[in-house]
């Protein structure tokens, strides 16, 4: 099994799929218990955004790093 290496701007959109994972996941529990402390709509948007971010920007690292 031969091992390929990252390419650098995979690997940017990766670690953004993942600070946005992050913030869908937050959001999610700040909605969940209690009041959110940017507020409901903020939160809602910040969800609303992150959600589809995580996704596209996962799928473009994963096709990046493709090999041709």
């Amino acid at each position: 099994l031969k091992s390929m290496p990252m390419k650098p701007l995979a690997g940017v959109f990766l670690a953004l799929a993942c600070l946005l994972g992050i913030a869908a996941t937050g959001s999610v529990f700040e909605l969940a218990y209690g009041e959110p402390d940017l507020g409901v709509s903020v939160t809602r948007l910040i969800l609303a955004g992150c959600l589809p971010g995580t996704v596209v920007a996962l799928v473009v690292a994963i096709r990046l790093n493709k090999p041709a």
